[in-house]
């Protein structure tokens, strides 16, 4: 997703500056993501039902707004100022640390043999050099495991059968 709002905002609409997506997705890292709150929530719900979803819902949210709005209001005053930028400039490169760390961390569990890691290098390489929309990458994906499931039906098995910490939900 960050590769498609990226080149939409940036290259195609120019809304934005290359650089300042990073520091756009700094912040965004701070915020509540669609799996933090619904798992919250969740978890609430099962313990104490509706106000407990609630109030797990709203004890992930709350404290990220808050900040979130704190850095805004900071941002929009002092900008411009020298040592936020300095600030900033330094904060970069630790979200791109923090984006590898968890791109690894998935890729542990999401690939599990040589066909995920060579659908994984050719989707890097489709997105990041001939700019193939990351939609087409990942119905592709998807595709490609389909025909995989249809041919090699016991390589499925073999792979789901891997543990990977997730298939219990299922």
């Amino acid at each position: 997703m960050i590769p498609l709002i990226e080149r939409e905002t940036a290259e195609k609409k120019k809304w934005v500056k290359q650089e300042e997506i990073t520091d756009i997705i700094a912040v965004s890292q701070s915020v509540p993501g669609a799996v933090a709150i619904n798992l919250s929530t969740f978890i609430g719900y099962r313990i104490m039902g509706k106000i407990g979803a609630i109030t797990a819902a709203a004890g992930v949210i709350l404290p990220s707004f808050l900040v979130i709005l704190a850095i805004a209001m900071f941002f929009s005053r002092f900008g411009n100022n020298p040592f936020v930028k300095a600030f900033f400039a330094g904060v970069r490169p630790a979200v791109v640390a923090l984006i590898i760390i968890a791109a690894i961390n998935v890729g542990k569990s999401a690939i599990r043999d040589k066909i995920g890691t060579a659908v994984t290098i050719i989707t890097v390489i489709l997105v990041s050099f001939f700019k193939i929309h990351p939609i087409i990458a990942i119905s592709t994906g998807g595709i490609f495991g389909f025909a995989v499931y249809k041919l090699w039906p016991s390589k499925v098995k073999e792979i789901t059968d891997k543990k990977d910490g997730g298939n219990d939900l299922y």
